[in-house]
């Protein structure tokens, strides 16, 4: 078979952990390759690395609206298309923090920053002919949901409380996604379940050694749960939505991909985008 022309792979939260590794599988394969992390020291270590002028690392700390903007940006004056956009990014927080915009710090950059990168990336990601964006995140996993009475968790914040929130939040976001007739990429939501990924970016350090205990016995290698996302790179599934839970397509009439709660979610979204006046694309 011909080889494949090079492709251009954006993947936030790429210095560390999965995101990292699947950035330099597609460098190996010959793709060009930027990576979005937050943490400086990080993405000094991956170019290095790397030694490779294929990649490029933009610092970025996604959780703010501006700094999304900023990012796409910079990739749009190096691009005329992407092919594939990963998202990774996440981080653990303890204790309730609020963004620059006023957000709770975890809805913002695991679910929000996903859903402004996909949509404002869309016109680089439709220039492809065949483009895919991967959302690593717990499909398939029924437990949290959206706290309707209170989405920013002002009253009532826990760690698992807000990641559990976030993560079927981005299980909605993919369902309204792929119903979205304008947009021609393909959506892929991912859980790769427990892999040994990006305990040191943990902010206890004893919750870092716990988790790096426990994926010394029961973790998955991180090249083992990488490998379908670099392949749905090279070969973009055909269907518009894509949801994999551990290697096992998750039923689509499952009550955390209802259509109906994802239309719910995405107009919160674009109120919440409008009282802020930060998106004109929310109206």
């Amino acid at each position: 078979m011909p080889k494949q022309a090079p492709k251009n792979v954006v993947i936030s939260g790429g210095s560390t952990g999965m995101g990292r590794a699947t950035a330099l599988e597609r460098l190996a394969r010959g793709d060009r390759v930027t990576v979005i992390g937050s943490n400086p020291t990080r993405g000094k270590a991956l170019l290095d690395e790397a030694a490779n002028p294929r990649l490029r690392f933009v610092c970025a700390d996604l959780s703010t609206v501006a700094e999304v903007d900023r990012v796409v940006g910079e990739i749009t004056e190096q691009h005329d298309r992407i092919d594939a956009l990963g998202l990774f990014a996440n981080r653990v927080r303890p204790k309730r923090v609020e963004t620059a915009d006023g957000w709770e710090a975890t809805f913002a950059l695991y679910y929000l920053s996903r859903y402004l990168l996909g949509r404002r990336l869309a016109p680089l990601l439709d220039a492809s002919p065949r483009s895919v964006i991967i959302n690593v995140a717990g499909v398939g996993n029924t437990a949290g949901g959206i706290h309707w009475a209170d989405p920013q968790l002002t009253e009532n914040y826990g760690t698992v409380r807000a990641q559990l929130q976030a993560g079927r939040a981005n299980d909605l976001l993919g369902v309204s996604y792929a119903e979205n007739a304008d947009s021609t990429a393909r959506y892929v939501l991912y859980h790769p379940g427990f892999t040994k990924s990006g305990a040191e970016a943990h902010p206890s350090a004893l919750v870092s050694g716990m988790i790096k205990v426990l994926g010394t016995f029961f973790a998955r290698p991180v090249a083992a749960s990488v490998r379908p996302i670099v392949e749905w790179i090279e070969h973009p599934p055909a269907a518009a939505l894509t949801a994999v839970d551990r290697g096992k397509p998750v039923d689509p009439t499952l009550k955390t991909l209802d259509p109906k709660e994802a239309a719910r979610l995405a107009e919160y979204t674009a109120q919440l985008l409008r009282s802020t006046n930060t998106d004109s694309e929310a109206t």
